[in-house]
């Protein structure tokens, strides 16, 4: 192989393809292409080339020439004079003598020792792409070798190794075939460097410091595998020109102040409260100014509205200094002697989030700020921003992410440990989820609690997860605090840019342990013996500034007094506060929730019904090409319609379509959900013969209407559950529902059902109208898939079993105000659609979990008419049973209550035995909270009757253990509630069918048995 072709071979290998490959590349290498086709067109294609270079010039541009005259060779040999052209062929033929080249060629070869030989101008190419090559090296590798740990005792990543591809030392030279004589030489620059400022060629020395000083000082960037030459040429362009990194005496005076504040308000704390939790931010004071800087970016970009979320170390100083909470109401929630005024159970100082509106003072333009309430689940709140930030996109119609936009901080450990990072940025790219952008500020203490990072994570750096979105990196040294200035507002502008995640990796350190209650010298010795000699970056850059005459020292001293006198003056008024008001620390408020016009109006008349469902059986597309599997469907529901009876898809159509009538924007997101799990929904139409044309015709009942939106959803559960319920946040005039592929999948969401959704409004004060569709049932299907866990939400809802609700007007209005959450069973399409729509008309929001069905959802019985929709009907909390027994209700013997599924199957068991006026079957729909007045009532009316509990789930799980004690307060403990149904389990049903059945035989024959509960006692 000549020496060309290994030449060749070695810039394939290092990604050079774009420059050696004419047909490869992709788009980047196309764009690469186009810049050097045209260069040498016009530098190189001509009658013959030129005959002369003089020798005392020709030190760097002769070798750099020969290299142009190779490339436009390697493009299309006619780009070149037919003597260059004759000179490649036999170079890569290895013929080349000094007889093989001709006139032209050998003239311009002369080079720094006059006459070149073909060996030397080999030498030349070979030097000028080794540099080349030693400059991506720097571009991909710097991050490696940069300074980024503040204390100077550890690695920001654990690859513990040197490059050997980096000059860190003179010999490395040998790698590229340089040697120390050619650091000297002059050699042009490539287009994918900015280096060289205004300069196209520099010494080989001048080249490596250039690149020390933008990859290996204290800022590390990782970039080079993003697949975009666009973007990575657009970060060069801002770490690699000289100068790049410059700030003004007034911006350097800026950043001080704000590093001031952000050191004297923890300072301030630790005096006051030394001995409380707080979760300081010492160590890593610049998280302040960073923060500001990129708020005040994007500000100038346009951004109006910024969505925040973050864990507790930091917060109370970014509430202080960031979101500008009055510190008086900081101070107050100190004082132990503080009441709590009755708004709900409250939540510690750093887990509050806020909501605050002002003036950007460096833009003088209006900023809304919210910052999310979080509990001690590290990750937890960053898929509920994203979805925040979503709804405050869509309901203004930023389409692009121009006005609103969410910043996360996250810790090292967490951010590498916790699977919900890794399922937030799968949404970002997402079109039902992408909010154009989110910049993630990592505050790395290189420590986790007391775990070191070389046993916290297998990457290099905390920050590789974010790789997988094509995510740019900039690790930045935080006691560099004009370098992370640098850093944020780069990032701010690629965001504003390019609409795409960027991360900042802040590495610091924590000057305390855990808490300031924790002692980190006993697991951290040698780090911790160097923090305590650590000065503060305050006092570093203070000093800094001081020496270059930016600032005297009086002028600082008058600045620290300044904010010292702030926080003294808040911390006299804050003794003044008597009651701490959840309120004032609300994140997401309401201001005009139902205001006279904004209250939405019900309307379910027959027109308005029948135009549903005729666009629910139809397609409002011309030349549309159904499935055949699915024009069945619409099929057989335009039958139904036509009878005006519906099943289930047809009543959440129904609900849909009239909200979406009255102008509530509907939501529906979740694995498989625009087709549904069971294949009964199908509210997006795929045509057969052409690729991407797609319906909604939920989108096409009225012209007028508000926009439906149902998106299947990444397999994520914790994710977009976390999504949907920041989304459902945004506006209480939206139904935003996730359902879960089957109901037992809510399991790996558990922690925004028992950290959010559940305690929501008793800690944070925060009103949340998500639905949750949970499918559930058993039907001889196995342990998975069958049981939504219906006992974990009913052990979480607050209404207390012992004690009969005394309420003053309407009773079920009052207990749902009262309630943390509702927990509903429905069994026929009609109650589930007034249940939907109930959960919008309410004047308040509370979270609803439904468990909807499988089997029933294509069973003739659990069908509803459409009078069952007709005005002046209702969701119904409980059905009374229907039939004889009702009739003669002091000749019933048993009054069996179930809910769900479990009572088709026993009504058929019953009508089977010829039991209909003797056993009465009555279905709890909603079943928390518990509707004690309707069971008291039925109750009653059979007073001769024994009462049966009837569920298919196992007697430990199910609903049992939740209603048992309220039925024994409904009859003040008089008389026994028994229990009918499976067995306890450890696993929520058997993974064999004929057991199955045998267990369901079992029950019935035991609920239908009027003689098997005599005798026993109570």
């Amino acid at each position: 192989m000549s020496q060309f072709r290994a030449l060749a071979g070695i810039l394939r290998s290092r990604g050079w393809q774009c420059l050696l490959l004419p047909g490869g590349g992709g788009g980047g290498g196309r764009a690469c292409r186009s810049v050097l086709a045209g260069s040498a067109r016009s530098c190189f294609a001509g009658p013959s080339a030129p005959t002369a270079v003089n020798s005392s010039s020709s030190t760097s541009s002769s070798s750099s020439y020969v290299e142009e005259m190779y490339f436009a060779w390697l493009e299309d040999p006619t780009n070149v004079h037919e003597s260059w052209d004759t000179f490649f062929r036999h170079t890569q033929a290895g013929a080349v003598s000094d007889g093989a080249v001709e006139g032209p060629p050998s003239a311009l070869l002369q080079g720094r020792a006059g006459h070149q030989t073909p060996s030397m101008a080999r030498k030349v190419v070979e030097d000028h792409l080794a540099v080349h090559t030693l400059i991506r090296a720097y571009q991909i590798r710097g991050h490696h070798v940069a300074q980024l740990d503040p204390l100077g005792i550890l690695e920001a990543d654990l690859d513990c190794f040197v490059p050997s591809d980096l000059i860190t030392t003179i010999d490395k030279l040998g790698f590229y075939g340089l040697d120390e004589s050619d650091l000297d030489k002059t050699f042009r620059l490539p287009f994918t460097t900015f280096i060289g400022g205004g300069a196209t060629t520099l010494p080989l020395r001048e080249i490596i410091r250039r690149l020390e000083t933008s990859y290996c000082g204290h800022v590390g960037v990782e970039f080079m595998f993003i697949n975009s030459v666009e973007q990575c040429q657009w970060i060069r362009g801002k770490f690699e020109p000289p100068g790049a990194m410059y700030f003004t005496s007034a911006e350097k005076r800026t950043l001080l102040a704000r590093l001031v504040r952000s050191t004297r308000f923890e300072d301030f704390l630790a005096r006051k409260w030394s001995s409380e939790k707080r979760f300081g931010l010492e160590g890593c004071e610049v998280l302040i100014p960073a923060l500001k800087m990129i708020i005040d970016s994007s500000s100038a970009a346009g951004i109006d509205s910024i969505i925040m979320g973050m864990p507790h170390r930091g917060r109370l100083n970014v509430l202080a200094n960031v979101i500008r909470k009055e510190l008086n109401q900081i101070f107050c929630q100190f004082d132990p002697k503080l009441e709590a005024a009755d708004e709900g159970s409250g939540d510690v100082k750093y887990h509050l989030g806020m909501y605050h509106e002002r003036i950007n003072r460096e833009t003088d333009k209006t900023l809304t700020l919210s910052l999310m309430a979080n509990p001690s689940h590290l990750e937890a709140v960053d898929p509920v921003v994203q979805g925040k930030a979503k709804a405050e996109q869509f309901y203004r119609g930023d389409t692009q992410g121009k006005k609103v936009m969410s910043i996360l901080i996250h810790g090292d450990a967490a951010f590498a440990g916790q699977g919900v990072v890794y399922e937030t940025f799968h949404l970002s790219e997402l079109p039902s989820y992408t909010t154009h952008g989110t910049i993630h500020v990592v505050v790395n203490n290189q420590i986790g609690f007391t775990t070191d990072p070389r046993v916290a994570r297998s990457s290099p750096y905390p920050t590789d997860v974010a790789r997988v979105v094509n995510a740019p990196i900039f690790h930045v040294n935080a006691d560099d605090p004009e370098a992370v200035m640098h850093v944020c507002r780069v990032a701010a502008e690629w965001r504003s840019t390019f609409n795409k995640d960027v991360v900042i990796d802040l590495v610091s350190y924590r000057r305390f342990g855990h808490n300031e209650m924790d002692e980190p010298m006993f697991t951290q010795p040698l780090m911790y013996k160097q923090i305590r000699r650590q000065e503060d970056v305050l006092k570093k850059y203070s000093d800094k500034l001081i020496s270059e005459g930016v600032v005297t020292l009086q002028e600082f001293e008058e600045e620290v007094a300044k904010y010292d006198k702030i926080c003294e003056e808040a911390y006299t008024s804050s003794k003044d506060e008597k009651i701490s008001h959840i309120r004032h620390w609300l994140d997401s408020p309401w201001p005009d929730f139902f205001t006279a016009e904004g209250e939405p109006k019900g309307s379910r008349r027959e027109g308005v019904l029948q135009h549903i469902g005729l666009t629910a059986s139809s397609v409002p597309l011309e030349g549309f090409n159904l499935h055949p599997g699915v024009s069945r469907i619409l099929r057989g529901r335009s039958e139904l319609v036509k009878a005006r009876q519906m099943d289930w898809a047809l009543g959440e159509y129904m609900a849909f379509g009239s909200l979406l009538q009255e102008g509530v924007h509907v939501r529906l997101s979740g694995q498989d959900v625009e087709r549904g799990t069971f294949s009964h929904r199908h509210h997006v139409l795929h045509d057969q013969e052409v690729d991407r044309r797609f319906c909604v015709p939920m989108n096409h009942l009225w012209s007028d209407q508000a926009p439906y939106t149902v998106c299947n959803s990444s397999l994520s559960e914790y994710g977009v559950l976390g999504f949907e319920l920041g989304f459902a946040m945004a506006s209480p005039n939206a139904l935003v529902l996730w359902e879960a592929q089957f109901g037992d999948f809510h399991n790996t969401a558990q922690c925004i059902i028992d950290q959010f959704i559940s305690p929501g409004q008793a800690k944070w004060v925060r009103n949340n109208g998500i639905v949750l569709l949970l499918p559930h049932g058993m039907e001889g299907m196995g342990p998975e898939h069958s049981s939504a866990r219906p006992e974990r939400f009913l052990q979480m809802s607050k209404d207390d079993p012992d004690r009969f609700p005394e309420f003053s007007g309407d009773f079920e209005v009052h207990q749902l105000f009262d309630c943390n959450w509702v927990v509903v069973n429905c069994s026929t399409p009609a109650n589930f659609c007034h249940m939907l729509r109930r959960q919008v008309l309410l004047p308040f929001r509370k979270p609803l979990i439904i468990f909807t069905p499988k089997s029933l959802l294509r069973l003739p019985d659990a069908r509803s008419s459409f009078d069952e929709l007709s005005k002046g009907t209702r969701f119904k909390r409980l059905i009374p049973n229907e039939g004889p027994a009702s009739e003669n209700p002091q000749q019933v013997k048993r009054v069996i209550f179930c809910t769900g599924k479990v009572y088709y199957e026993l009504a058929r068991e019953r009508k089977v035995l010829n039991l209909e006026g003797e056993v009465a079957l009555i279905r709890l729909e909603q079943i928390s909270p518990f509707p004690f007045d309707l069971v008291r009532s039925e109750v009653e009316r059979y007073s001769n009757a024994e009462l049966v509990w009837c569920q298919e789930e196992h007697k430990n799980m199910g609903y049992y253990d939740y209603v048992r004690p309220r039925f024994l307060t409904v009859v003040a403990n008089q008389k026994p509630i028994w229990y009918v149904g499976r067995d306890p389990a450890a696993a929520p049903a058997t993974g064999n069918k004929a057991t199955h059945l045998n267990e369901l035989g079992r029950f019935m024959d035991t609920a239908f048995n009027l003689s098997v509960f005599q005798g026993r006692k109570f």
